[in-house]
């Protein structure tokens, strides 16, 4: 099952398959979490539309700060 984790730093949001743990190397190895977005849905979307979920979910866990 591929999975989706999103850095809470810099909105990278990477695909994995079996790694529990994900760090982003964006962010020198900053922990990333799990997105509850599943990755069929993920493959539908318009980059626009990435990128609007990402900001959103930047948004919501009130992360602040610019993305890279």
């Amino acid at each position: 099952m591929i999975k989706l984790y999103i850095c809470p730093k810099c909105g990278w949001i990477r695909t994995v398959s079996r790694r529990a743990e994900v760090e982003c190397f964006r962010c020198q190895n900053e922990p990333m979490k799990q997105l509850k977005l599943d990755y069929r849905t993920y493959t539908k979307m318009s980059d626009a539309e990435r990128k609007d979920y990402v900001d959103s979910w930047m948004y919501i866990h009130d992360i602040k700060g610019t993305r890279a």
